[in-house]
């Protein structure tokens, strides 16, 4: 599908703002629907059944921000609809998050504090809908990075939509509802395996209307929690991802996977991943940050990855065997 530009969108985040920490997070392992450079991030986004690229440029300092979002589509878009997607993205991206009080209470910390001045305006952030994000779950469960790459990777071709755009050619996830003609088969013949049930189960659970990202954005964290525990195929680490990412909860930490327990062993106690901390040695030594538990470990984890893009981890390297 071949989009046309339709329209600049200037919007100017909360200060400070660090754009490429923000829109750019190493650990995130890419599967073909986006792009990023310094400066810049391109992006493929499906808003109200319309498939969209994105580019969002930096135009702006950490102490001045401005992003200008070039919009590209097959057809014109409206006034009503600029202005939501104005409004998710910067709700996806937390682009008016206020940090000053997370940056305050962390001045003096040892740990946190030069890594809070290294990234200063960074925001935990994510491209995706809820939608997307538990069908991004699934496949990450269970598997090393590289096979769940493989496997997004062969949901994407299959399913979604090649957008050619701003000379980039990006693959644009479906909408709710894209996998109503597919089955059960149709899947595992993409070697997804068991998460076969479990994506069309969630495929039908949103297209019946058994679940809108909209209304549990406005219920209770524990509301949320119970809601997506009843999704079939979600259990308690999908949902722990999901309050930080999708619904922005900060002090929230009840859960470490297997392989986030050795990387965690390694990074705040420097104990042998292959012989890692009890977990719940970990949940209590981040009670230490309160309020601000997953934003603090965030920036921690985020510092982690990006040293990795430009030095070579040999133990880290070890756990992610992509």
């Amino acid at each position: 599908m071949n989009l046309k530009k339709i329209k600049t969108i200037q919007i100017t985040p909360a200060t400070p703002f660090d754009f490429d920490s923000t829109f750019h997070k190493p650990d995130h392992f890419t599967s073909g629907d986006n792009e990023w450079e310094p400066g810049i991030r391109w992006q493929t986004w499906n808003w109200e059944g319309i498939n969209l690229g994105l580019k969002f440029i930096n135009k702006g300092e950490v102490n001045s921000p401005k992003i200008d979002v070039e919009v590209y589509s097959k057809e014109d878009l409206d006034a009503r609809f600029i202005k939501s997607l104005t409004e998710e993205i910067k709700y996806r991206y937390n682009l008016e998050l206020d940090l000053k009080d997370f940056y305050k209470t962390f001045k003096t910390d040892k740990v946190l504090s030069p890594i809070i001045k290294k990234w200063k305006g960074m925001r935990p952030g994510h491209p995706s809908s809820l939608y997307e994000y538990l069908i991004i779950g699934i496949v990450l469960q269970n598997a090393t990075v590289k096979r769940s790459v493989q496997m997004f990777t062969a949901l994407l071709e299959n399913y979604g939509t090649l957008l050619k755009f701003n000379g980039k050619k990006l693959w644009c996830f479906w909408e709710p509802g894209g996998l109503k003609n597919v089955t059960e088969e149709d899947l595992r013949a993409l070697k997804v395996g068991y998460r076969a049930k479990s994506i069309k189960r969630i495929d039908d659970q949103f297209v019946n209307g058994i679940l809108s990202e909209a209304e549990l954005r406005k219920k209770d964290r524990e509301t949320q929690m119970k809601e997506l525990l009843s999704l079939y195929g979600v259990g308690p680490a999908t949902v722990w991802y999901l309050l930080f990412d999708v619904f922005h909860h900060w002090d929230f930490f009840n859960h470490v996977s297997p392989w986030e327990q050795k990387i965690y062993s390694k990074l705040f106690f420097d104990q042998d991943p292959e012989n890692p901390v009890p977990v719940e040695k970990l949940l209590k030594h981040f009670e230490k940050y309160g309020k601000y538990k997953q934003l603090a470990v965030h920036y921690i984890w985020e510092d982690l990855w990006w040293k990795r893009k430009n030095e070579h981890i040999p133990w880290l390297e070890k756990l992610i065997r992509i």
